[in-house]
């Protein structure tokens, strides 16, 4: 059956905010990505999300043809925490049924993201019939295992992650350790997971010359750049870079001469981001103010040139359910130093596009640091590898899969698991 037209919902968070804040990251550039690659070929596609201001308006066509993004009133018109956002689901839910109803909108599937937009999709299926498949993007029992607490509501996120586990007709796993954990953690069927990991625009994320690059920043022409992109938050393990740096620093400090560490993310001026704030009072103690500059969020038109100007990028989380800002990176045809979890450890080939290392070891980031700042070589062969595997994962490649999963879900087919890419 050919696909005509596909609600996605991403309740919590909408496809058009702008990356590094509190809850923007690889899920919103997955969801506006795929919606264009989708577009251009004729399918009609609805992004549904929270109205978080009366700036937005009710419907956005910026995304291109055939693409729009429709803001929902659920609770008060302002920034919510997805934890807040919860009392708002059944609200959320009869106005995208509404809003439906009003344009006569059939769809032929529903692709939810996260956990509440996963909740909204089993109401439609109740009450449309319509399938839907879900990608969690994270989960909540990963996050709980990893940081040891949820801050809100642990049973409920997690008893409901379990519910859409069994009744989405699909689930869309990023990585085979993801697909595990759906096994393991929430006794889902392995037939109903397909393993599909995120794209990435290969136009956009491209080697550029370095320089050029760096011209392009503001950054210094002949600095060497290490650069961290994504939110600020504990889980990021941004202070390990800060650590690592600081024992650089000690033992060889000629090492950071001309070395700029940029990160891209959050807000530095933001009072209230307790981490942001702790994170700055690191650096000032290990006296690196002139070595690591906070440059706050950045849109992402403007990230690949702070990609193409990197000597390597650091990834020292505690948990990525896949990795997009490494795959970002390694398309610029930039190297990747990154913590051997979850997506990672598939996505980065140790030694060939980068380097995988222990979680909270920041001795091992500062030697891996260290080696490819005195080896311009090793990294710039390490970048042509990553930009070579990153375009076997772009949009076209993903796009292709996804729909060939829809069509055999509407024809009621029966599918094998297929490996990542």
């Amino acid at each position: 059956m050919t696909i005509r037209r596909i609600a996605m919902i991403s309740m919590h968070t909408s496809p058009l905010a702008p990356l590094g804040g509190k809850k923007t990251g690889g899920m919103n550039v997955y969801i506006r990505e795929l919606a264009q690659e989708l577009g251009k070929r004729g399918i009609a596609v609805d992004i549904f999300t929270r109205r978080t201001s009366l700036e937005e308006p009710l419907i956005d066509l910026t995304l291109g043809e055939n693409v729009r993004v429709i803001y929902l009133t659920a609770g008060a018109i302002q920034p919510l925490s997805p934890e807040e956002q919860f009392a708002h689901l059944s609200e959320f839910t009869a106005r995208l049924m509404a809003f439906a109803t009003r344009h006569n909108a059939h769809y032929d599937i529903v692709y939810s993201h996260y956990w509440l937009s996963g909740w909204v999709a089993q109401k439609l299926k109740e009450a449309w019939g319509t399938p839907f498949v879900q990608m969690f993007h994270t989960l909540g029992q990963m996050k709980q295992r990893i940081t040891q607490h949820l801050p809100f509501m642990p049973d409920e996120r997690i008893n409901m992650e379990m519910q859409i586990v069994q009744q989405a007709d699909c689930l869309v796993a990023a990585t085979p350790a993801e697909q595990t954990q759906l096994i393991w953690l929430y006794r889902a069927n392995r037939k109903k997971i397909e393993i599909i990991p995120p794209g990435v625009n290969i136009d956009r994320f491209r080697p550029i010359a370095t320089e050029e690059a760096r011209q392009r920043t503001g950054l210094e022409k002949n600095c060497r750049v290490l650069l961290f992109v994504g939110r600020i938050e504990k889980l990021k393990a941004v202070d390990t870079i800060i650590e690592a740096l600081h024992r650089l620093y000690r033992t060889h400090p000629e090492l950071l001469q001309g070395v700029c560490c940029a990160i891209i993310g959050g807000n530095p001026q933001d009072n209230d981001d307790v981490e942001m704030h702790r994170l700055q009072m690191l650096v000032e103690k290990f006296g690196l103010t002139d070595t690591i500059q906070f440059l706050g969020a950045k849109d992402q038109t403007l990230l690949p040139e702070y990609y193409a100007a990197a000597t390597a990028v650091i990834m020292p989380s505690d948990y990525e359910s896949f990795g997009m800002v490494a795959l970002e990176a390694m398309a610029s045809g930039t190297p990747v130093i990154a913590s051997e979890v979850g997506g990672l450890q598939f996505l980065i080939e140790n030694g060939k596009t980068g380097y995988l290392i222990p979680t909270r070891e920041p001795q091992a980031l500062a030697d891996r640091i260290g080696y490819l700042l005195t080896n311009a070589a090793h990294s710039q062969e390490m970048g042509q590898n990553a930009a070579e595997v990153a375009r076997t994962y772009a949009w076209s490649n993903i796009a292709n899969r996804l729909l060939a999963l829809f069509e055999d879900i509407l024809a009621g087919k029966t599918r094998r698991n297929s490996a990542a890419v």
